[in-house]
């Protein structure tokens, strides 16, 4: 498994950091880990929900486009 190192943050943000995941009762690694690993499911899941819908609307149509030719052809 990887490692990620985050530098300069500010002791503020660590704080409430700390506070969050102690109300959870879990360390603040877990709490961060959970974290990372929600907000990308979250955005796996909004690209699955897109491709779904971009999927959705480009299904085949069972239109001729000869009769599509024809018809704009006698307007």
């Amino acid at each position: 498994m990887g490692q990620v190192i985050i530098r300069n943050l500010d002791d503020h943000v660590v704080a409430n950091l700390k506070r969050m995941a102690a109300l959870e009762e879990k360390s603040l690694e877990q709490f961060l880990r959970e974290v990372l690993e929600e907000r990308v499911h979250r955005r796996r899941e909004s690209f699955l929900e897109f491709a779904r819908g971009v999927r959705e609307r480009c299904k085949p149509i069972d239109i001729d486009p000869t009769d599509l030719i024809r018809e704009d052809r006698d307007r």
